[in-house]
């Protein structure tokens, strides 16, 4: 005779993987605007002709908000928890990929939400 094998319901799995950057912990979740995957990172290396010259419009690091205009005067209102805000000041030049929701400044790249 087998024993039932106990599972955990979707429930209390998803509850631990809640995500800490709104606690000042490690971003632990890789939905936008949070931590960035390292697939995410590669595609969008990997696809050159994505990346958007912009500067840095606003950014609040308290609410993790941020609004970039390219160099064709296109804005974009961005969020992330990650703290690409506090990295990225006012007139800062940054790199947006629009598509898959990378913003780097500097050599560092962040998962960045529209809003």
């Amino acid at each position: 005779m087998s024993t039932p094998l106990n599972r955990l319901s979707p429930l209390p799995v998803r509850e631990r993987a809640a995500c800490m950057c709104s606690h000042g912990g490690r971003c632990s979740s890789f939905a936008p605007g949070h931590a960035l995957h390292l697939i995410q990172a590669r595609i969008a290396s990997a696809t050159p002709a994505g990346w958007i010259d912009a500067l840095v419009e606003s950014a609040d690091a308290t609410s993790g908000d941020l609004v970039v205009r390219t160099l064709e005067g296109e804005a974009h209102a961005l969020w992330n928890g990650a703290g690409a805000a506090l990295e990225a000041a006012p007139g800062t030049p940054v790199a947006l990929h629009a598509r898959y929701g990378v913003l780097a400044v500097g050599g560092t790249q962040f998962n960045v939400a529209a809003v």
